[in-house]
């Protein structure tokens, strides 16, 4: 029986991904797991302990080569290959994760995206193409798209989710604010931006709370 990976565990691979990166740039050709450790703010057990999951890699006394471990991360992310995704809704929010340096370092590529508003539709916007939902089936297929990223409304979420869920997209990234509900065929990721503001206001708010009065004079 395969070992189950926690999820933290593969979330903080890419973690461990941009760090190696920071050292490759340092001209560090090894690096140990306390350095990586330290630079993430993690403790040096943790990141052994992910890494156990996947095999042994480094040497004991001698630390991790920058370059080969940096690649079997690659390998075990899947990013060791190119992979294509689609934008379902180009506004603000989407425009912007079109354009993110972030997707394609990782070699993930936003070859097209959709909207409804006619005025942005049939036509090219910084090389990449826009159409209208009806062309989605047709657009996806043609250009080997696997991934879909949703930055629609809440309202119409469910509906485009299950529109590229009909075309063959088997994983999702949604950002509107609801939880989609799929089968296990399909990977879906949500991201509640606002949620994520409510953890920070929350820590905020403690922070506030238990700092020291300041006496006044």
């Amino acid at each position: 029986m395969a070992k189950k990976i926690p999820e933290e565990t593969i979330l903080r691979l890419s973690h461990y991904l941009r760090a190696l990166l920071y050292f490759l740039e340092e001209k560090k050709d090894v690096v140990s797991s306390r350095a990586i450790a330290e630079f993430l703010k993690i403790s040096p057990h943790q990141l052994r302990k992910d890494l156990s999951y996947f095999g042994h890699f480094g040497k004991k006394g001698v630390g991790y080569s920058c370059a080969q471990l940096l690649e079997a991360i690659k390998e075990i992310l899947g990013l060791n290959r190119n992979w294509y995704a689609a934008v379902v809704g180009f506004g603000n929010l989407g425009r912007a994760l079109s354009f993110y340096k972030g997707f394609r370092d990782q070699g993930i590529f936003i070859k097209v995206a959709f909207d409804v508003d006619e005025k942005k539709t049939n036509r090219m916007y910084k090389g990449i193409g826009i159409y209208p939902l009806e062309k989605m089936e047709e657009v996806l297929k043609r250009e080997k798209v696997q991934i879909g990223i949703v930055t629609v409304p809440k309202e119409v979420a469910e509906d485009i989710a299950s529109r590229l869920s009909g075309c063959g997209i088997r994983a999702i990234l949604n950002f509107a604010p609801l939880k989609l509900n799929f089968s296990h065929t399909i990977i879906a990721k949500d991201v509640d931006l606002s949620c994520q503001l409510s953890y920070l206001t929350y820590h905020l708010k403690t922070a506030h709370r238990d700092s020291p009065k300041q006496s006044s004079k």
